[in-house]
């Protein structure tokens, strides 16, 4: 199969390898082209995963045309602010009907759209899903063993990937509820932005365990509200995410909790992480929705604070236990 990968970062690039080492024909779409020379002649990627050693069948471009040319599958890797304007600069070019998968974790700002349904405004006439679960790019491209989920509407075209997407240590469960598993994976990062903090205040493991839970009731009460499948929280893309970044120093967004938490300011933070934190972003466009929609979000709007209102943490750490005591369980969570 020749799969295009759009976004040699990180993520991207831990792809293209798992896949090429199984033999598919992988091509990262590149956006510098000393990036791409350092992964065709070097075989490395220098930027973002400088000691994994990268596939001869793994090639970079940073043509689209070359890239995309007899594509059979695209998959989108780049961040969550960036991909409209990723799409629609390749709109004439990406072949049509093919399907296109989701690797990106989080939603538009402007819109409050996840990228599925940016890419359904793009590419209308192609099959479009998600992969999401709990994966961290360097472990998956160390060869490590990992399960996540690929959700497409189509059960026959998610089996068919399934099994053609799949390794022996890199295993997809198959799902059709694309809403719910991208709804997870947008909010899964703000709440390890939470977690980071409580760690980096030095709350303790009881207050982690805390945070994780109420975030997935967070992340529950908005999925449902949107037309999620409750199952959906549960499984790898809901509980397992959530937990893998709440807990893992690898996470980006953990990070940027962490040094808040330590009393550093977020541009300092932003300025040396050298890559995308999507819950930095995506907490703008929950905040938002929730105001408008009136959703009671607590952890999400106390993260928004934090980083946006230049909240002391303390003090929304304060808010949240000092809100009305209430039944752990409330509609829409109540069965």
């Amino acid at each position: 199969m020749r799969i295009t990968v759009v976004g040699a970062g990180s993520w991207g690039t831990a792809l293209g390898k798992v896949w090429a080492e199984k033999g598919h024909e992988v091509r990262l779409l590149a956006r510098r082209p000393a990036l791409a020379e350092a992964i065709n002649s070097r075989k490395l990627n220098p930027d973002y995963l400088p000691e994994i050693e990268l596939p001869e069948n793994l090639k970079a471009f940073i043509d689209p045309g070359q890239a995309l040319t007899k594509t059979e599958v695209v998959v989108w890797a780049v961040p969550c602010q960036h991909l409209r304007e990723v799409a629609q600069g390749v709109r004439d070019i990406l072949p049509r009907k093919i399907p296109l998968i989701s690797a990106i974790k989080g939603l538009e700002i402007a819109t409050f759209k996840t990228p599925v349904e940016i890419l359904g405004e793009i590419f209308p006439e192609n099959p479009r899903g998600v992969l999401s679960g709990p994966s961290f790019a360097l472990e998956v491209a160390r060869g490590l063993p990992t399960a996540v989920v690929l959700a497409f509407e189509e059960e026959s075209l998610a089996r068919e990937l399934q099994e053609a997407l799949s390794t022996s240590f890199f295993r997809l469960y198959r799902s059709q509820d694309v809403r719910g598993v991208e709804i997870c994976g947008a909010v899964k990062n703000v709440m390890a932005i939470a977690a980071g903090i409580s760690d980096g205040l030095e709350l303790g493991l009881n207050a982690r365990a805390a945070l994780i839970t109420r975030g997935l009731a967070e992340m529950m009460r908005l999925g449902l509200t949107r037309g999620a499948e409750p199952f959906t929280f549960s499984g790898l893309a809901g509980l397992g995410d959530l937990v893998l970044t709440c807990t893992g120093r690898l996470s980006r967004n953990y990070t940027v909790g962490y040094r808040l938490g330590r009393g550093e300011e977020l541009e300092e933070i932003l300025g040396s992480l050298h890559q995308v934190a999507e819950g930095v972003y995506t907490v703008k466009a929950l905040y938002r929705f929730a105001q408008g929609a009136g959703l009671e979000l607590p952890i999400t709007e106390g993260v928004y604070q934090v980083l946006y209102e230049k909240e002391d943490p303390r003090n929304v750490l304060r808010r949240l236990l000092s809100r009305p005591l209430k039944a752990e369980f409330e509609p829409p969570l109540r069965p």
